[in-house]
C-alpha cells in the first residue's frame, strides 16, 4: 500500500456524525441491550471515560493519506476491547480499570547511548512536529484485528533530538510501573515494567510514531495514554504503552513478552503469515466490528505494508527471527 494512493481522513464520516447515529442506535435499542443482558446474565459494557486531565480533548493534526478504502473499526471497539495487562488480563478490563489513572504532568526520559541524559515533558514532545492523523492496520497475535486513526508524530524526530551515539543500535520502550495506579501490576504475570523494543532502523522508519491520540482526540487511557509506540508493520504487542523512559542500547533488549515465553514472542515480531504461533495459525484474522459470523480475512506480510518496509529485512530469516 502506497500512502499517497491512500484516502485523506477527512473523507471520512466525521466522529460528531458518527456519535450522533450511535447515540440514536443506542437510546432506540437500549431497552432491548439491557434485556437480552439480563437474560444471559451479562453485563452492559461500560462508557468509554474521558481523559479529564487535560483541559482540552480535541487535537490539531494534519491529514495525511494514509488508510485509503479501509472501513475504520468503530470508536467504542477501539476503546472497550483492548490488551493493556496494566489494567487487566481481559480486554474488557482496561476500560474500567484506567477511569483513574494520570496522565498530567507526564515525562519521558531519555538514556543510554546518548549524548546526554535527558528529560522532556510531553507538551515539549508535541512541539518537536507537526502532529499527522494516520489511518493505519492494526494485527494482534492473538488473530484480531482493527483499523484505526492515531494522532502522533514520528518517533524519528524524538530520536534526532535524542542525539544518540554511534554505538546506539537498538531502542527500548520502558512502560510506566505504578501499582497503585494499575491494578493489573499486582498480578506477578509480568516482570514489570513492561519493556519493549525495535532495532534502530526500525524505530526511525516513517511508519513508526509515537501515538498520543485517535480519532481527532486525546489518547484515551485505556488505549496507552498519554503517549505509546504504534508500528503497524508488528504484532500489537510491540506498542508499548504509557511510555516513560527512552533507552539507547548496544545490545538487543529482551522485552517483557520475550521473557515470559521466548518460542512464542519473538523480538521482531513482524506480522508474518508464512509462520504459525505455537498455538494457532497467523495465516487468516478478524476484523473487529465485522460481525461474529463473518468471514476471516487473510493476513498480508508484514500487514500490507512491505512496500514500505520489507527492504529492512533483505537477507534475513524471518522464520528464525520471528
Amino acid at each position: 500500500m502506497n500512502p499517497e494512493n491512500d484516502i485523506a481522513p477527512s473523507d471520512i464520516t466525521p466522529r460528531e456524525v458518527f456519535e450522533s447515529r450511535r447515540d440514536f442506535i443506542k437510546k432506540a435499542g437500549v431497552g432491548l441491550i439491557a434485556s437480552t443482558a439480563l437474560l444471559l446474565n451479562c453485563p452492559i459494557s461500560a462508557a468509554t471515560p474521558k481523559n479529564t486531565n487535560l483541559p482540552s480533548r480535541k487535537l490539531k493534526a494534519i491529514s495525511t493519506a494514509y488508510g485509503r478504502g479501509e472501513k475504520l473499526t468503530s470508536y467504542e471497539d477501539v476503546t472497550s476491547y483492548n490488551n493493556f495487562y496494566e489494567f487487566g488480563s481481559d480486554k474488557s478490563e482496561p476500560v474500567i480499570n484506567a477511569k483513574l489513572f494520570k496522565t498530567q504532568p507526564w515525562t519521558l526520559t531519555v538514556e543510554g547511548e546518548v549524548r546526554k541524559n535527558k528529560t522532556i515533558a510531553i507538551e515539549d514532545i508535541l512541539k518537536l512536529a507537526p502532529l499527522e492523523e494516520r489511518i493505519y492496520r492494526m494485527r494482534c497475535v492473538e488473530g484480531w484485528s482493527m483499523v484505526i486513526p492515531w494522532v502522533g508524530l514520528p518517533l524519528s524526530e524524538l530520536i534526532k533530538w535524542a542525539e544518540p551515539t554511534g554505538n546506539a543500535k537498538y531502542v527500548e520502550f520502558i512502560s510506566l510501573e505504578d501499582k497503585q495506579q494499575m491494578p493489573g501490576q499486582n498480578i506477578p504475570l509480568i516482570d514489570w515494567p513492561y519493556t519493549e523494543g525495535l532495532r534502530m532502523d526500525e524505530a526511525m522508519n516513517p511508519l513508526t510514531i509515537l501515538a498520543v491520540g485517535l480519532y481527532g482526540e486525546v489518547l484515551p487511557n485505556q488505549n496507552g495514554a498519554p503517549l505509546r509506540l504504534v508500528v503497524p508493520w508488528k504484532y500489537g504487542f510491540k506498542g508499548a504503552k504509557s511510555i516513560v523512559s527512552v533507552r539507547f542500547t548496544e545490545k538487543q533488549p529482551v522485552s517483557s513478552w520475550m521473557k515470559i515465553s521466548p518460542k512464542e514472542y519473538g523480538f521482531y515480531a513482524n506480522v508474518n503469515p508464512n509462520v504459525e504461533h505455537p498455538r494457532w495459525s497467523q495465516s487468516t484474522e478478524r476484523r473487529i466490528g465485522s460481525g461474529l459470523f463473518s468471514s476471516r480475512i487473510k493476513t498480508q506480510m508484514f500487514n500490507g505494508y512491505a512496500d514500505q518496509v520489507g527492504h529492512m529485512y533483505s537477507g534475513v530469516d524471518l522464520k528464525r527471527n520471528f
